[in-house]
């Protein structure tokens, strides 16, 4: 059962989202992650699975399916 942690909402829905990790300085886009994603107020949830799957993903010596820029602002 689905409770979320930032607005106690019980309702959610599975959504694919994309998220950019930093580590050590650099800057990692990864797309199509599952996720729970809070209906309320939006908050995004990963499986301890996915979590793992990523942490594995990106600091293993895999190469990225490509390549992007991005552009960056200060705030």
């Amino acid at each position: 059962m689905f409770k979320c942690h930032v607005c106690s909402s019980e309702t959610s829905h599975p959504e694919n989202i994309s998220e950019v990790f930093q580590i050590d300085g650099k800057f990692y886009l990864v797309e199509n992650i599952p996720a729970t994603v809070c209906s309320q107020c939006g908050e995004i949830i990963f499986s301890r699975q996915t979590t793992e799957r990523i942490r594995v993903m990106l600091h293993s010596k895999s190469h990225p399916i490509r390549a992007i820029s991005m552009d960056v602002y200060a705030y």
